[in-house]
């Protein structure tokens, strides 16, 4: 019975945790619906939105709630600015370039971070509170319990946006293909500018959820390369896939982490998400929900 209850707490604990890494995989999928870009330094832009309410927060001095939602407005800012400057010249390039200049961003805000916040770590507020929750024989870490709930809130606006309006639907066109999107008099640039700075206010999100009450840094930033499995899992043009691949990809570690961790020195959870996505992907390429695109020759 007891083993049975610890079971079940393991994977609770793996669902919000997943949940959390769900919203990190969202910011990779609404910049890869309109811009067709993995951007692989997600995870600095990560540490960037985390920065950016510490700054407002406890730099500034600002009232809690009146800077983190200055620092979302600031990140949207920013994100807008790395499309701008960064990827909407390489429109129509090789994906190689895109690959290139995405690992160069990485490089370059690790280093733009260092020289404005140095290199040590620093206390992150505690913007949701910590503790933990007895439901019954389980208990839940309030922190993820809140942000797995913000996780299934921005899933249902993503999905209201995305499918409900003007803007959401010009997105969705410019996702499924750039030439038709132009065809039909939509902004391929705008519509990309958007999706960046939507981007790069979930990561903010992330931040703020990730790292409440905790410690912030640049070794956080490989955060990253952990939601980014969770992103190709549940297919990169998949707003529902994200939550779902997240729990999947959290499940899977959180089980790895106590039942097989101690038979491989620790190393199995760290590299489940990546073994998890290798098979998925071997047979289904697009994700669990990506979408399968006919090409005809």
């Amino acid at each position: 019975m007891f083993a049975l209850i610890d079971f079940a707490q393991v994977v609770l604990n793996g669902v919000l945790i997943g949940l959390v890494y769900g919203i990190i995989a969202l910011s990779f999928v609404v910049i890869y619906r309109a811009s067709r870009v993995v951007n692989l330094a997600q995870g600095e832009l990560l540490v960037l939105g985390g920065f950016l309410v510490w700054s407002f927060t406890v730099g500034l001095g600002i009232p809690l709630w009146a800077g983190v939602l200055i620092a979302l407005l600031v990140s949207v800012l920013a994100g807008m600015l790395v499309e701008r400057t960064v990827f909407r010249p390489l429109i129509g390039q090789p994906m190689f370039s895109v690959v290139i200049a995405s690992i160069g961003l990485m490089i370059l805000l690790r280093g733009l971070m260092q020289v404005v916040w140095g290199a040590a770590t620093v206390g992150f507020p505690e913007v949701i509170p910590r503790g933990s929750v007895f439901i019954g024989p389980f208990y839940f870490n309030t922190t993820l319990l809140i942000g797995a709930g913000l996780t299934l809130v921005v899933v249902a606006l993503l999905q209201w946006y995305f499918h409900r309006t003007d803007s959401g639907l010009r997105l969705t066109a410019v996702a499924e293909d750039h030439a038709t999107a132009l065809s039909m008099g939509i902004s391929v640039r705008r519509s990309g500018a958007i999706a960046w700075g939507l981007g790069m206010c979930l990561a903010t999100l992330g931040a703020v959820i990730l790292f409440s009450g905790g410690s912030l840094g640049l070794s956080n930033a490989t955060i990253g390369f952990v939601a980014l499995p969770v992103a190709l899992l549940g297919g990169l043009e998949s707003v529902r896939g994200a939550p779902i691949a997240g729990v999947l990809v959290g499940v899977g570690e959180a089980l790895s982490s106590v039942y097989l961790d101690p038979f491989t020195s620790g190393a199995m959870s760290m590299v489940f998400p990546y073994l998890l996505m290798i098979a998925v992907l071997l047979i289904r390429p697009q994700g669990l929900f990506g979408w399968k695109v006919i090409e005809r020759i």
